[in-house]
């Protein structure tokens, strides 16, 4: 299959890229002007690319439809001023390869994949999956590692050997585990143009400081300008700044996400949160559930105690 060669190959895409979420009206309906408002508001905090259909979108829980019809949308709002990636994680080949044509086609720059998540592999068993992906794939991948929800950590040996395929440009890493990091950042100093991008967003400062090139970071849904402004501190090595700005990610973290006593808090507080902010409604994707009025109300709280700094 022929490659289209895209803006972000050759060198590490940096920045922050935010995992957005997909607003729904109901179950299989997209919340179409909710999603072109965030769009808009992450594009005017400052963010670096945009990462559509992944965990943080609800990707594996949306119909194929609902994913082919974001990723035209999404492509056709950024009209080539942001880099766009595109999660593909299936439990099938061949529905990812779809999802990879569909991406190209809608003018994507980049797709996304964690390892198939029903059947648990070996690591030479998982890297010959992402080859044949990676052969089959008209856009650039990155690896997404994902070890909570698909049962399997991509080793950072497996890392190393998959970064010598030529249509495979980086990885996005979820594990929240530092020393793994690090590992991967070790073993690719040899290859500066492979990007190497964290998803904890508790967790990227540390990681900038070690050698990623950026943050694939939930809240930069909601306050985009924090996490940029957190990147470049982090770049230019200004402690002060750090730590005034880790205090203030740290309070996202302990308030929007921890509300309610469900495992999906995190995307429950993003939804929660940008509902209360008049960007999107917060239906959730089956099994997720939105949270309740009380619940809600704590969402409110905690966003006012933020300030106004970064609602814009």
């Amino acid at each position: 299959m022929q490659k289209i060669q895209h803006n972000i190959a050759g060198y590490p895409l940096r920045g922050i890229i935010p995992p957005v979420i997909t607003p729904l009206l109901t179950q299989n309906e997209l919340d179409q002007p909710g999603l072109e408002r965030l769009i808009e508001h992450v594009i005017s905090g400052g963010v670096h690319g945009l990462f559509i259909l992944g965990t943080s979108g609800e990707g594996p829980s949306l119909s194929y439809k609902l994913r082919y019809q974001i990723t035209e949308r999404v492509c056709d709002q950024v009209n080539e001023r942001l880099p766009v990636l595109v999660g593909v994680t299936d439990t099938s080949l061949s529905e990812s390869v779809n999802l990879a044509e569909k991406a190209a086609s809608s003018g994507a720059d980049a797709v996304v994949a964690a390892p198939p998540y029903y059947f648990t592999n070996s690591q030479s068993e998982l890297a010959d999956y992402f080859r044949v992906l990676a052969d089959r794939s008209p856009l650039p991948l990155f690896l997404y590692n994902m070890p909570s929800h698909t049962k399997i950590n991509i080793a950072a040996e497996s890392v190393l050997k998959l970064s010598e395929h030529e249509n495979i440009i980086g990885l996005k890493d979820s594990s929240a585990n530092l020393v793994y990091f690090q590992k991967v950042v070790g073993l690719m100093e040899h290859r500066p143009e492979f990007s190497l991008l964290v998803g904890p967003e508790e967790l990227l400062m540390q990681s900038i400081l070690s050698g990623a090139h950026g943050g694939v970071n939930g809240g930069a849904n909601m306050f985009p300008k924090l996490y940029v402004e957190m990147f470049e501190a982090a770049r230019s090595r200004n402690f002060d700044e750090m730590e005034r700005l880790q205090k203030i990610v740290m309070q996202v973290s302990s308030t929007i996400y921890s509300v309610g006593n469900s495992p999906g808090s995190y995307l429950q507080g993003v939804k929660s949160a940008l509902s209360v902010m008049g960007i999107c409604g917060d239906e959730m994707a089956l099994p997720g559930k939105r949270h309740s009025a009380e619940e809600k109300k704590m969402i409110q709280k905690a966003i006012e105690d933020l300030g106004d700094e970064w609602k814009t």
